[in-house]
């Protein structure tokens, strides 16, 4: 079993213990420690699915006159010049690609390499609150990590606790949540979890941090993030 397993389920015992006599985790009785060593990613990424109104940049080697940014159509497809209209919406770019380069080759080039990548897509979306410089709702471009989503929303504050940083997520009908030290992910002591389209990212102090209310003395702890699981399904 590895280090960081075993010292999970090590904090999630002594948190179990200290609690058996207050009560459930914070004020919510649907909560409850999971036996897991990290956040569950969605089913699926969906970063790595075109939909309606994202934009791409599309390319074709050798040809300067083919390349092109463009945006999908509130219907899932955008016209190209020579083959007419692409599906793209619930597809991922690579299969684009290739989807371009058969159509292409042939009767209008010989040996087609196309690329296509995302440039913006307005419909993935996380939100940062708390204890940070700009809360708000921000793109998820690519591969986006936990320190990297708090650099997006501006920075922490001079007066923000490093070691109550929450991730709420909703996997299927399952909501978890993760609860991480910026600071002990930024010494390297364990990996930096990734941000999804959809998730909700609390710095510090705040209301919904208040249903918690154990994670003040859990922040000592946490040399391995915590995982808790919401058992009342929303």
């Amino acid at each position: 079993m590895p280090k960081n397993r075993i010292f999970l389920l090590a904090a999630a015992s002594t948190l179990l213990t200290a609690c058996a006599s207050s009560g459930p985790i914070g004020t919510d009785p649907g909560i409850a420690v999971a036996e897991l060593s990290a956040l569950p990613a969605p089913a699926t990424d969906e970063t790595a699915i075109i939909r309606p109104q994202d934009s791409l940049r599309i390319d074709v080697l050798g040809f300067p006159e083919l390349s092109r940014e463009l945006q999908v159509s509130a219907t899932g497809t955008f016209a190209f010049p020579l083959i007419g209209m692409v599906e793209a919406e619930g597809r991922e770019p690579q299969a684009i690609a290739q989807d371009i380069a058969a159509r292409l080759r042939g009767p209008y080039v010989v040996d087609p390499v196309v690329t296509v990548d995302v440039l913006e897509q307005p419909g993935r979306v996380f939100t940062m609150g708390g204890e940070v410089n700009k809360p708000g709702r921000y793109p998820v471009f690519g591969t986006m990590s936990l320190l990297e989503a708090v650099a997006t929303g501006g920075g922490t504050t001079d007066t923000a606790k490093l070691g109550e940083v929450v991730i709420f997520r909703t996997v299927g009908d399952q909501r978890y949540i993760g609860i991480y030290d910026l600071g002990a992910i930024q010494r390297g002591n364990y990996a930096d979890p990734t941000i999804y389209p959809g998730d909700i990212v609390q710095v510090g102090e705040s209301p919904t941090l208040r249903r918690l209310q154990a994670i003040t003395s859990l922040a000592p702890l946490i040399t391995s993030p915590i995982i808790l699981l919401d058992r009342v399904l929303r």
